[in-house]
């Protein structure tokens, strides 16, 4: 069976991506350029699904100005290209990985969504998603939109495609929450932000994940940085360990283990094999600068070096 998939960002980015040994506020900082990307969260993981051979369709809002490199982006991919242009400039995210692969972020403002390019998008969105199987949608929300006004468009996306992958942070992960989403992969952050409360051991970790099943979400992966990811489901629970990797840039390592997961389902493969195949994708997205799958032989031997163990 051929699955229809489709990935939506609402506030792209051009990535700027990095690396300065240490970097110091009020300082001139020296930095070596390692890539300009056209990205995006739900971008990045239409590029790992193209890598590994799924045909799908990116969505979401690109500004008129400056589209032109998404554009070659998406017909590289050979994607389906069902983003809207509005009026102004995609925002540029420069993203520094210091000697001790920490990372920086510095996120410009871009466009500002209006009430009638979000109703567009509303209405042109849910007519292209009935076609669609399985959607991821990821990161964060553009200037302009609110947190009910995504909370109830999420809410019409899972009534027409249950099979709602989602990835966000801070408020748009509440209100993306709201709407019960099929698949969601927090950090351990980002769960404890959810919870209100500190979580310092796994087994805490997976009392919160429980808490979101119990609310009506199906699966939940949690990204524990070099610690691996942890997946809970009402019947089963697994926790993949990576071994220790050289870091490049960890910026696009949660998307990657979000498009890992997705090709995993997509194929049929069982929560722990498909936690294997993600843990292994992600790994190996820390050791280069861009997001990506340019050796499927080496996906293979990472899998083969992933501890995986009953949560």
């Amino acid at each position: 069976m051929t699955y229809r998939v489709a990935t939506i960002t609402l506030n792209p980015a051009y990535d700027l991506l990095g690396f300065c040994p240490k970097v110091e506020l009020g300082d001139v900082n020296l930095v070596q350029t390692n890539a300009l990307l056209a990205a995006g969260k739900g971008i990045n993981v239409a590029k790992v699904l193209s890598d590994l051979g799924i045909k799908l369709t990116v969505g979401g809002f690109l500004g008129r100005e400056n589209r032109d490199g998404f554009n070659l982006l998406f017909e590289s991919l050979n994607v389906v290209d069902k983003f809207q242009t509005i009026d102004g400039r995609t925002r540029i995210n420069v993203k520094l990985t210091e000697e001790n692969s920490d990372v920086t972020d510095l996120n410009f403002s871009g466009f500002t969504i209006s009430e009638q390019d979000w109703q567009t998008f509303v209405t042109n969105s849910l007519e292209w998603l009935k076609e669609i199987d399985m959607v991821a949608i990821s990161g964060s929300l553009p200037a302009g939109v609110s947190l009910e006004k995504f909370t109830e468009w999420m809410k019409q996306v899972k009534a027409i495609c249950p099979k709602v992958v989602f990835d966000s942070s801070r408020e748009a992960l509440v209100a993306g929450l709201k709407a019960k989403p099929w698949l969601i992969k927090p950090n351990d952050k980002e769960l404890e932000m959810w919870v209100g409360r500190k979580l310092s051991t796994l087994a805490e970790i997976k009392t919160a994940a429980m808490e979101l099943i119990d609310g009506g979400v199906e699966n939940v992966v949690i990204s524990l940085g070099s610690q691996g990811a942890l997946w809970v489901t009402k019947h089963e629970a697994w926790l993949a360990k990576p071994p220790k990797c050289k870091v490049v840039s960890t910026v696009g390592a949660g998307d990657s283990m979000v498009g890992g997961l997705m090709y995993g389902l997509l194929t049929n493969q069982s929560i722990k094999d498909t936690l294997v195949f993600a843990s292994s994708v992600a790994a190996l997205s820390v050791g280069q600068a861009g997001v990506g799958v340019s050796d499927r032989q080496a996906v293979t031997d990472m899998s083969e070096k992933i501890e995986i163990i009953a949560g």
